[in-house]
């Protein structure tokens, strides 16, 4: 299944949903540090349920350790600054989907480093700034395992 990698995530809700999304879906779910919570912050359990003892979260110290635990994998980086939309993708079983902090994004010398057809955005009026992380995870993660005919699940 694909992983999803949260750099730098900063709020415990929003991460607390993603790990219930993770175990849902069988995707394996990344936290790069620094966060802006502990793991035993009481919002994100709340959030995430009884799931975290079924999900697969690891932690990493930073992007390049993270990046090096994953090499040989296509990383999609999603951002509203992305060069295509989400469902241009032809996304494939094992593939990574990195997202930014929730107030800042991916550093744009992080998206300059992906090729633009890596760099995926989900479409939105042109006045708003941004989605839920949360929400906008589990759009891409849906449309991934939608591709793959929806594979292990019920």
């Amino acid at each position: 299944m694909f992983d999803i990698v949260l750099l730098e995530p900063e709020i415990p809700p929003n991460t607390g949903n993603i790990i219930r999304l993770a175990a849902n879906t069988g995707c394996r779910l990344h936290l790069v540090k620094p966060l802006g919570f502990r793991l035993s912050d009481r919002a994100l359990k709340r959030a995430g349920l009884d799931y975290r003892e079924i999900a697969s979260v690891t932690q990493h110290r930073d992007w390049q350790a993270c990046a090096l635990h994953l090499s040989g994998r296509r990383i999609y980086a999603l951002s509203t600054s992305g060069t295509r939309t989400y469902s241009e993708a032809a996304f494939a079983p094992h593939d990574v989907f990195l997202f930014g902090p929730e107030t800042r994004g991916l550093p744009r010398e992080m998206m300059a480093g992906f090729p633009p057809a890596m760099r995926l955005r989900l479409p939105m009026r042109p006045e708003s700034r941004s989605l839920n992380l949360a929400n906008a995870v589990a759009v891409v993660v849906y449309e991934a395992w939608r591709q793959q005919g929806f594979e292990n699940g019920r």
